[in-house]
C-alpha cells in the first residue's frame, strides 16, 4: 500500500511525519509512505533520521496551508500546497490514501475539489470514534458538511454503520440521531425529515430513534448521526471535558493517596488512552474515492503511526467497496 503523507502538516511539522512514517514502515513490510513537502527540508530531515531504506520517498511541494488559514482562501492562493499535492497523488491514482494532521478545512475542502467521491456519495463526511461506557461509538459527521440534506445524513448512516463494524468490530450496530428530544417531532426540519428516512428506509431494523446529548456516552447506540455543525460541537466539548475531568479526578485523588499513589496514577493513565486522539490516529473522511485520514493538529509520532496502520486496515477491510455497494443497491432520494 502506498499512502501520501503530508509531511507538513500539524503544529509540530515536519519531525512528528517523518518519525511516525519510519516506525510505521518498521512495522508494516507491505507500506510505502510518500512524504509530501518542500523536497530540500524534507532530505535533510530524513537524513537525519538515520533512515536508509527504499519505501520512503518524497515528492516536491512548494507551499503550505496554516493552520489558522480559511481554507478556501488557501486553495485558491497555494494550488502547490502539500495538502493539495497529497490529493493530486491520490486523484491520479499514484497513492492509495492521504495522511494529514494540517489544517483540516482545507484537506476536506481540497478533497471535496478533486470531486473524488464514492458512486452514489452525495457528500463525504468526517467520522471519529468515542469511547462509552460499552465500548465504542461512531460519530459523523464532525466538520465535513455544516449545511447537510437529509440524504447526506442518511448516506451517514450507511458509511457510519459499515465503520462501525468493520472497524469497531461491532456485529449489528445500532444507529441514532442525535436531537433535543427522543420524540420523532422534535428538532429542525433537516432531523425530522433525516428520521423518517432512517426509520421508513432499508436501514430501519438497526435505527433506535433520537439521542439525546446525555446518551451519546451512555451507550445508547454505536453510530451516532449528525450534521457537521452539530458534530464538531460535541466533538470539541467532548474533548475538553475528558481534558478537565481528567485532570481534576486524578489531582483530586492522587493528592490524597500514599502508598497506593503509583497505581492509581498507572489506573488513570490507562483510563486516559480511551479518550486520546493519538491511540486511533485519526479520522476518516468517509465517501471519498480513496482513504483519507484526518489527524489532529496535535498529533505525535505516535499518533501519526497510527493513522498511517489505520489507512493499511481500512483498505484491507473494503470499507468503500462495502459502502458504494450498499448505496447502489438501496439509494436514497
Amino acid at each position: 500500500m502506498r499512502i501520501a503523507l503530508d509531511a507538513m502538516g500539524g503544529d509540530y511539522a515536519p519531525e512528528p511525519n517523518i518519525t511516525g512514517a519510519i516506525v510505521a514502515l518498521q512495522a508494516d513490510p507491505a507500506l510505502n509512505v510518500v512524504l509530501v513537502g518542500p523536497q530540500d527540508l524534507l532530505e535533510a530531515q530524513v537524513e537525519a533520521s538515520g533512515y536508509n531504506g527504499d519505501r520512503l520517498s518524497i515528492v516536491h511541494a512548494s507551499q503550505v496551508v496554516g493552520m489558522e488559514e480559511k481554507p478556501t482562501d488557501a486553495m485558491r492562493q497555494k494550488p502547490d500546497s502539500s495538502i493539495s499535492v497529497c490529493w493530486k497523488l491520490m486523484a491520479a491514482r499514484e497513492v492509495d490514501a492521504v495522511v494529514s494532521a494540517g489544517n483540516t478545512g482545507a484537506v476536506v475542502a481540497s478533497g471535496l475539489k478533486t470531486r473524488l467521491f464514492l458512486k452514489s456519495v452525495k457528500r463525504p463526511g468526517i467520522a471519529v470514534t468515542l469511547p462509552t461506557s460499552a465500548g465504542h461509538a461512531v460519530l459523523m459527521d464532525v466538520g465535513a458538511n455544516p449545511s447537510a440534506r437529509p440524504s447526506h445524513l442518511y448516506q451517514y448512516a450507511v458509511m457510519g454503520e459499515i465503520y462501525a463494524r468493520e472497524v469497531l468490530r461491532i456485529e449489528s450496530p445500532k444507529i441514532g440521531l442525535i436531537n433535543i428530544g427522543s420524540e420523532d417531532v422534535k428538532g429542525n426540519d433537516l432531523y425530522r425529515d433525516t428520521y423518517r428516512l432512517l426509520n421508513e428506509g432499508p436501514l430501519k431494523d438497526s435505527f433506535i430513534g433520537n439521542v439525546e446529548g446525555r446518551g451519546l456516552y451512555q451507550g445508547e447506540a454505536d453510530v451516532l448521526i449528525c450534521e457537521g455543525f452539530v458534530g464538531n460541537v460535541v466533538l470539541k466539548v467532548s474533548e475538553g471535558m475528558a481534558d478537565f475531568l481528567m485532570k481534576e479526578a486524578s489531582r483530586q485523588i492522587i493528592s490524597s493517596l500514599d502508598v497506593e499513589r503509583d497505581k492509581a496514577k498507572l489506573a488513570f493513565h490507562e483510563m486516559g488512552k480511551r479518550f486520546r486522539y493519538h491511540e486511533t490516529g485519526g479520522a476518516p473522511l468517509l465517501g471519498i474515492d480513496g482513504i483519507c485520514i484526518i489527524c489532529h493538529g496535535s498529533s505525535d509520532a505516535h499518533s501519526i503511526t497510527n493513522a498511517l496502520k489505520g489507512s493499511a486496515m481500512f483498505k484491507d477491510r473494503g470499507i468503500n467497496s462495502q459502502i458504494a455497494e450498499h448505496l447502489a443497491q438501496k439509494p436514497v432520494a
